[in-house]
């Protein structure tokens, strides 16, 4: 067991925990599920902490892992809705606005991708290439997916204002 690395880890944890819950949060819009998102990432972080190949890595290895955390959630909670009795359920009106919760409504509306890529830059403020080793897609493919999402997050939000 390499402890050194372990304790880095646990380090970079304790450091970034709030970081870690915001993102997770960004993603299943929900207290309970994005604490279950930031535990379960952290329990199965400590536990393969040895397939870290360097230190420099586990920044990029850890956000993965909470990433991956994050939508399994948001899957196992869509599993539930549509196998429950949604019938009864009264639905709420809401206004459209100039806020932060319309911009998320509006990056939700994008694909899965351009949404990590989106919520990774400017929510973690993390560097392309950063967000190019995380994803595992190219330096040039990340560029071309953050562009073409804020062009289509920017006409969506306009086209709500008219």
């Amino acid at each position: 067991m390499n402890k050194v690395l372990y304790e880095q880890l646990v380090a970079y944890i304790l450091e970034n925990q709030n970081r870690f819950y915001r993102l997770a949060y960004s993603y299943t819009k929900n207290q309970e599920d994005a604490l279950d998102a930031v535990q379960n990432a952290v329990c199965k972080a400590l536990e393969s902490f040895e397939s870290i190949r360097n230190t420099g890595a586990i920044k990029t290895w850890f956000y993965r892992i909470l990433i991956n955390e994050s939508l399994h959630i948001i899957q196992k909670r869509k599993k539930e809705a549509a196998s429950s009795d949604l019938e009864d359920v009264d639905m709420v009106y809401h206004e459209k606005a100039y806020d932060q919760e319309s911009v998320e409504e509006e990056l939700d509306q994008l694909e899965p991708d351009v949404q990590e890529i989106i919520r990774l830059r400017f929510f973690e403020e993390m560097s392309l290439k950063e967000i190019s080793s995380i994803t595992g897609y190219n330096l040039s493919t990340v560029k071309t997916k953050l562009y073409r999402g804020l062009k289509l997050l920017r006409e969506n939000i306009q086209e709500a204002a008219l």
